[in-house]
């Protein structure tokens, strides 16, 4: 972003209590955190239930940052700092809703093509796969991250620069209408859907009303001219092509599909899927009619899938399949989403424990079966969140697939994960192998109890949980 101050009032619609010294001064950032102000920021002052963001308004300034934006009368020494800085001060009547004004009067400057990402699982993998597919030829901006909600979102538009080629915009959901709203400033020509599974089901209901709202992303993509990349092996991709419409308003639809098989249907696809010693997957990719091989750096068949759909939003960039390939061959992964740890005592981590969902946990699971191990496959997984009344179902099927992914131990943490360690005897697992404990600190001693040279151990919860200090502690 490159704004002038009054550029910045008249897009958030505020008002001036200080000043600039020049009405020409550059505005090249935002950040709402004092501890991260470079110079040429505007610092957004947030309210907050335990600390009020205002407060460190004078932090900011001597920080670097050439303007406030508030929501409520500054004390006034921190307006004197800010007159000595040569700064200025916009007040408004919310700032939260001010960032993204100021996104939606960036948005509106920008010259480049704008993908919007969303879905139940997969969203920021696939994200970082659509980042790095089209980094090979565009200037390209996305998401960092999983900043994804309607703060994170703004400031991606915002981190764009007016020439960017290409902005990839991660978008979360945790209700219907909230894709709607952050479309309304987003404005993406490309519409991409990871899937439609169990994520936020507390809140939403039932499968079709997760569907219906990640359709929110597609009913908003332009006429004639918008981009719809949808899973060809998705159920509820007809429904969510029904629900916005995408034949009656000319949406180019282009479907994927990362199972393995030949897909007849989908402009992208992969066949001769395999996964190495390490399960890093290589395949065929098939892309605008031609093929080639594609080895990813990433780990897990799930992420064929979304390899698959990073390429076909190259497919509709103009891409051919051989720099898409060449791309993902070069990907970098997301720290917490599968990071392969080696430990000192001559075991192996794999670190998924950013987040969880059942289909999230079922696809760790097969990563972890098809991982070459030389010792015993141990797996730490714990509660998941946001499933309501599915709670108990959702923790019993992955019990169920966790005794059917040959695993050596599991180690079940928190209250909810009761149900699983029960549901993975029930379907057959040793009850020795089975353990139970309440907190990450007992997991952690359990497994230290246990591991030796050449084991490989799987930690995945959702991330409230903190499991993540769990891998860091097994690899110190």
């Amino acid at each position: 972003m490159r704004l002038k101050p009054i550029e910045i009032r008249d897009f958030t619609a505020g008002r001036f209590v200080v000043e600039p010294s020049c009405v020409d001064m550059p505005v090249t950032g935002l950040t709402w955190d004092s501890r991260d102000v470079m110079r040429g920021d505007l610092y957004v002052a947030l309210p907050g239930e335990r600390v009020d963001g205002h407060d460190f308004a004078a932090a900011a300034i001597k920080g670097g940052a050439v303007g406030v934006l508030a929501s409520h009368a500054l004390e006034e020494s921190v307006l004197a700092d800010v007159r000595a800085a040569e700064g200025f001060v916009i007040e408004v009547p919310d700032t939260a809703r001010a960032v993204r004004d100021l996104a939606c009067g960036w948005r509106g400057l920008l010259h480049g093509r704008v993908v919007g990402v969303t879905g139940s699982t997969g969203k920021t993998s696939t994200k970082n796969l659509v980042r790095d597919v089209l980094s090979a030829r565009f200037a390209t901006v996305a998401t960092k991250a999983n900043q994804n909600n309607e703060l994170g979102v703004p400031k991606t538009v915002l981190s764009a620069e007016a020439d960017t080629e290409a902005v990839v915009v991660e978008m979360g959901m945790r209700g219907q209408g909230q894709i709607e709203e952050l479309c309304s400033f987003v404005r993406p020509h490309v519409g991409l859907i990871t899937n439609v599974g169990e994520s936020h089901i507390e809140l939403l209901g039932s499968r079709e009303n997760i569907a219906r709202a990640k359709a929110e992303l597609i009913e908003a993509l332009p006429d004639g001219s918008g981009v719809a990349v949808l899973n060809a092996a998705d159920e509820f991709t007809p429904f969510v092509r029904e629900v916005a419409r995408t034949d009656a308003r000319g949406i180019d639809v282009l479907l994927y599909d990362g199972s393995g098989a030949p897909a007849p249907d989908a402009a992208v696809f992969a066949t001769d899927v395999e996964l190495d010693g390490e399960g890093r997957p290589r395949f065929a990719l098939h892309a605008g009619g031609a093929s080639c091989p594609c080895t990813l750096p990433v780990f897990g068949l799930h992420n064929v899938h979304n390899a698959c759909a990073a390429a076909a939003v190259g497919v509709a960039f103009g891409m051919s399949v051989e720099e898409i390939a060449a791309a993902l061959a070069e990907a970098q992964a997301e720290g917490g989403r599968q990071e392969v740890l080696r430990a000192p005592g001559g075991w192996t981590v794999v670190n998924d424990a950013y987040n969880a969902n059942p289909d999230s946990m079922k696809a760790a699971l097969a990563y972890f079966a098809a991982l070459s191990v030389e010792g015993r496959r141990i797996a730490v997984l714990g509660d998941m969140g946001e499933l309501g009344s599915f709670a108990v179902d959702g923790h019993e099927r992955v019990g169920a697939m966790a005794a059917q992914a040959g695993l050596d131990a599991l180690v079940c943490v928190g209250e909810l994960s009761r149900a699983m360690a029960d549901a993975a005897r029930q379907a057959g697992m040793d009850d020795a192998a089975v353990s139970w404990v309440a907190s990450r600190d007992e997991a952690l001693d359990a497994v230290r109890a246990v591991v030796a040279p050449g084991d490989a151990v799987l930690v995945k919860a959702s991330h409230f949980m903190g499991l993540e200090r769990l891998a860091e502690g097994l690899v110190k």
